[in-house]
């Protein structure tokens, strides 16, 4: 008897009883509640977009998709949390652009970003805004980038904190314009962008869902958008790059992570609802006029695009000269 062929049909056998056993897994997931961590504080760019989500999807599958802000240490606590997590579908991350940038400027994270988790979606593409507040005598970026070289360093910028989106989009503008302005940081971007609305903090990027309200309502002034192109939810403001910093460019990702071990099924089954409701109209147009533009890739290009926005941003860093923070 030919002992290749009989190993050679166990291992058939037992691939397709796992693959089997998987579909059966999947097919009955999720079977409680879904913990959704945002390592940010309420009302933030990934708070936003995972409230969006939440109700689509548990009249789909089921079950609640409950958020769980869990703030701290530039969201370092959060994604800790989340990284130990059981890999078994039932505990997810929002990710932030910020965790791209927080390998280059943090020593000794507790997590490696790319072991620790698995890719699922990459949920939505955001444009951070240029605001200042109404007393700053600034209408253009041409007339900020002026007011700040008369006076360097007199002009305090707030962002979501040290290694956040909207701290990376500043510095990187700082570094183009050739510019020095004082770093104010915060816990997350809507105390930052509500300090700068109350006078407190003269400018800063704002995330366009946190920013929009405050510009409408006339407490912030709208400079220009981070993105190559304007955005949808406010057309009329242009962006940095037209502006007079040709070739500036920065945008703010959101996007949904499990921990590593979490069965591919479950990934992909989670990815599949998850773009499904981004796809939905009406879904798909709140977003845009909140400044957010939806995208629900395969966990496949989501990795991807980490792996190169980590890559630009530590290029960034190094360039900027960048001090690094020690956790």
């Amino acid at each position: 008897m030919d002992r290749t062929k009989i190993i050679g049909s166990g291992a058939i056998v037992g691939v397709v009883a796992l693959a089997l056993a998987g579909a059966a897994f999947a097919q009955g997931y999720p079977a409680k509640p879904i913990r959704v961590i945002d390592a940010y504080p309420p009302g933030g760019s990934t708070d936003i977009v995972a409230r969006f989500i939440s109700p689509r999807f548990q009249e789909a599958m089921g079950q609640p998709w409950i958020i769980d802000n869990r703030p701290g240490a530039q969201g370092i606590i959060g994604t800790e949390i989340a990284s130990k997590a059981a890999p078994d579908g039932y505990t997810l991350l929002m990710f932030t652009g910020s965790h791209a940038v927080h390998p280059s400027i943090y020593k000794n994270l507790p997590y490696d970003l790319l072991t620790a988790f698995v890719p699922v979606t990459w949920t939505t593409d955001t444009s951070s805004v240029l605001i200042v507040h109404p007393s700053v005598p600034a209408h253009t970026v041409k007339e900020l980038v002026a007011l700040a070289k008369a006076n360097p360093g007199r002009l305090k910028f707030s962002s979501g904190g040290p290694g956040s989106g909207t701290h990376i989009a500043m510095e990187l503008f700082k570094s183009m314009a050739g510019i020095k302005l004082t770093h104010i940081p915060y816990k997350g971007g809507a105390p930052a962008v509500l300090d700068v609305a109350a006078g407190h903090v003269d400018l800063g990027f704002g995330t366009m869902p946190i920013a929009a309200p405050h510009i409408r309502s006339g407490r912030l002034r709208a400079l220009a958008v981070s993105t190559a192109k304007r955005t949808v939810a406010m057309p009329e403001v242009p962006t940095v790059a037209e502006s007079g910093i040709p070739g500036y460019e920065a945008t703010n990702a959101t996007g949904v992570m499990a921990p590593a071990g979490t069965p591919r099924v479950i990934v992909d089954r989670l990815q599949q609802e998850i773009a499904r409701i981004l796809a939905l109209p009406d879904v798909r147009e709140r977003l845009l006029a909140l400044g957010t533009e939806p995208v629900g890739s395969t966990p496949a290009q989501f990795s991807d695009y980490i792996r190169s926005e980590t890559a630009k941003w530590a290029k960034v860093v190094k360039a900027t000269g960048m001090e690094l923070q020690t956790w």
